[in-house]
């Protein structure tokens, strides 16, 4: 009881010292302290607002080169296959609405789409890109798939061990692409087989040591066989049809992220 005795007299002490020493500040330049106080307050306020609100709204095609990345971009953008284009060496960049909006009413709000190349030596472009993706879209031939399988999911593996992926949990669709080919494999194959693929990359990759290892994280669930439902970040697959315009399911998937 003595204690909290000496605590409210020391309070009281306290509260009268500041008293007195804002009696002694002129009103004009405590007026002006408040002011500049509040100020500042309401424009950190407006800031923290403001960023929580300003969402990316970049989207990011990825893939290995021939996967169909390019039609899709185009098909997106403005409902054309653009076909006879050759293997992109540059990024296709674009902000625009989706070609399947562009009759509904109202203000939409565009996507940035980037298309990145696929061939080995111009991936490190991905990096650049990554920091500010919202969504990533990762297209793989579903015609061609068996003799690709190995190089697409190294590929998709060093993606989802990406930091930048992983830290800020960026949701992945594996598109399988030019599924309406009658000999192309169904979307559930395709996954079946990467997720192998992928556990494979686990084990071996895990045997190397630390120093050795490119990727920033490791992905799955450690004694159990590697699903997609194991990482950190959503992993969806869907299906499309580049040349034919099938692309609702990747427009479903990036209006899930990226609010009209």
């Amino acid at each position: 009881m003595e204690n909290l005795e000496d605590l409210r007299i020391m309070a009281e002490q306290w509260s009268n010292q500041g008293i007195e020493y804002l009696q002694k500040i002129p009103q004009d330049q405590l007026y002006a302290a408040v002011g500049v106080l509040l100020f500042t307050t309401v424009l950190l306020l407006l800031s923290i607002r403001l960023a929580r609100r300003t969402k990316s709204n970049t989207v990011l095609l990825s893939g290995l080169s021939g996967s169909g990345k390019t039609v899709l971009f185009y098909q997106l953008r403005d409902g054309s296959s653009h076909q006879g284009t050759v293997t992109s060496m540059e990024p296709n960049e674009g902000t625009f609405v989706l070609h399947s909006e562009n009759a509904k009413n109202g203000k939409i709000k565009p996507v940035h789409l980037v298309d990145v190349p696929g061939h080995s030596r111009l991936r490190p472009k991905l990096e650049e890109f990554l920091p500010q993706a919202a969504a990533i879209v990762f297209v793989v031939d579903a015609l061609e798939f068996l003799p690709n399988c190995r190089a697409a999911s190294e590929y998709l593996y060093d993606i989802l061990t990406n930091a930048n992926v992983v830290k800020k949990k960026i949701p992945v669709l594996l598109c399988c692409n030019k599924t309406d080919k009658l000999t192309a494999h169904t979307k559930e194959f395709i996954r079946k087989q990467m997720e192998k693929e992928i556990e494979k990359l686990r084990a071996s990759r895990s045997s190397v040591s630390t120093a050795d290892i490119a990727n920033d994280f490791t992905i799955g669930i450690e004694g159990e066989v590697f699903s997609f439902s194991h990482c950190c970040n959503k992993v969806t697959v869907a299906e499309a049809s580049g040349l034919n315009g099938e692309t609702v399911q990747v427009q479903d998937f990036i209006r899930e992220y990226i609010k009209p």
